[in-house]
């Protein structure tokens, strides 16, 4: 079961503070430079039969004062040099919309940095 991710309508969406407790948590420890990935689940206890593809907001937490660099469905890295160049890596976003099947890769370059990714269910709410 996943649990549903309810915008408070007096913020108009602008945040998602006082979100329910999380029933779909995953958590990990990085090891320093490795590629650790997780794939999102394929299914969500609210699917619509017609909404197709089950859709989540995946709000992620670390280690503190750790950065850890996060891809989506690529492998994750961080920064390669002292000049801005293209990336597929962000690093610590707090959250992000995934669906069923997404495969995200985190990458660290320090040692043993927790990280929790908790999928609340978007099905049903927002088709984007």
């Amino acid at each position: 079961m996943s649990t549903q991710y309810n915008i408070n309508k007096y913020v108009f969406g602008i945040d998602g503070f006082g979100l329910p407790f999380c029933d779909t948590i995953l958590s990990a420890t990085l090891a320093a430079n490795t590629d650790t990935t997780v794939t999102v689940p394929g299914s969500s206890s609210v699917v619509e039969p017609t909404a197709g593809v089950p859709k989540f907001i995946a709000i992620f937490k670390y280690t503190a004062a750790e950065d850890v660099f996060v891809a989506l469905n690529q492998t994750a890295a961080v920064p390669a040099g002292d000049t801005f160049a293209a990336t597929t890596s962000e690093q610590n976003p707090n959250g992000k919309y995934v669906k069923a099947g997404d495969v995200i890769h985190f990458f660290t370059a320090a040692s043993d940095v927790n990280v929790t990714v908790s999928l609340y269910s978007l099905t049903g709410i927002f088709q984007g």
